[in-house]
């Protein structure tokens, strides 16, 4: 949504001015520049992107369009469950959680959250760590940097499809550069036509540097940005739930425990202390 209306404002902007001014705009329309930016631009990042990275990329884009991932809703739940797993690990031992973690899918506690379980990049995150807890004594140190070097590698891998939108917004001003010269090239050959159909040629070849300019910075590279900003909040709810885990493993208990989850969380989804406690209470209710 706000993705369209970004858009309108640029395009109506920039294309209005330029009606306003007495710019005719069928002459912006050049279906032959377009195609050699659009199709300089789509070979240079086949060329420039392992075949993991395109497949990333595009299976990316449509979530661009989408709202957040994970919002205060998703965060309230993963703090509960994560308290109902810590709580009952405390009552009855690690032992307890085992079948929950091999079959997470027909665990009692997981199944009460299918936000979460939706997930299965963060239900086989927490699973392996629960797995590694369960399996028997842990050097709370080794495991907080198997983690954070896990979370490393998964946020290179989220980050990469910016990566590649941005490199290729970045070479789209140079392929309407390429457009351009074309079209100067096209009327150095022209000369034997009149001034005015010499002006038309000069125009249609100057379209091309605009079109490059329009389309890197007013359409590739703020999806770029967008899509880095997605990856940002998507790392959080990995971050909260190793902030939960080595607490337990210090010997926390669990109220404590996902008080340091909620803490790490952004401010704009944190739920607040008295909310998440309430909603604790009501589910245990």
């Amino acid at each position: 949504m706000f993705i369209a209306i970004g858009y309108l404002v640029t395009l109506g902007s920039i294309f209005g001015g330029f009606a306003m001014a007495g710019g005719h705009l069928a002459a912006l329309f050049q279906p032959l520049e377009l195609l050699m930016i659009f199709g300089g631009a789509a070979g240079a990042f086949v060329t420039g992107n392992s075949q993991k990275n395109i497949k990333a990329t595009l299976k990316a884009f449509p979530g661009l369009f989408k709202g957040a991932a994970y919002n205060k809703e998703v965060y309230v739940d993963v703090l509960a469950m994560l308290f109902e797993v810590l709580a009952k690990v405390r009552k009855e031992g690690l032992m307890s959680i085992e079948s929950d973690v091999e079959e997470p899918e027909k665990s009692q506690i997981f199944s009460k959250y299918p936000k979460v379980m939706s997930d299965h990049h963060v239900v086989e995150f927490l699973t392996d760590y629960l797995r590694m807890m369960v399996g028997g004594n842990l050097n709370v140190f080794e495991i907080e940097a198997l983690m954070d070097a896990e979370l490393e590698a998964h946020h290179k891998e989220e980050h990469a499809p910016a990566d590649a939108l941005s490199k290729l917004g970045d070479g789209m001003p140079a392929f309407g550069i390429v457009a351009a010269v074309m079209g100067v090239v096209h009327t150095m050959e022209s000369l034997f036509l009149p001034p005015e159909e010499l002006g038309l040629l000069i125009a249609h070849a100057l379209v091309g540097t605009f079109l490059g300019i329009l389309l890197s910075y007013g359409m590739v590279a703020p999806l770029a940005a967008l899509h880095e900003q997605k990856a940002t909040e998507a790392s959080k709810i990995y971050d909260c739930i190793k902030a939960v885990l080595l607490a337990s493993m210090n010997g926390y208990a669990p109220p404590v425990a996902i008080e340091f989850g909620r803490k790490v969380l952004f401010s704009t989804d944190r739920p607040s202390f008295r909310e998440l406690e309430e909603e604790i209470k009501k589910r245990k209710a």
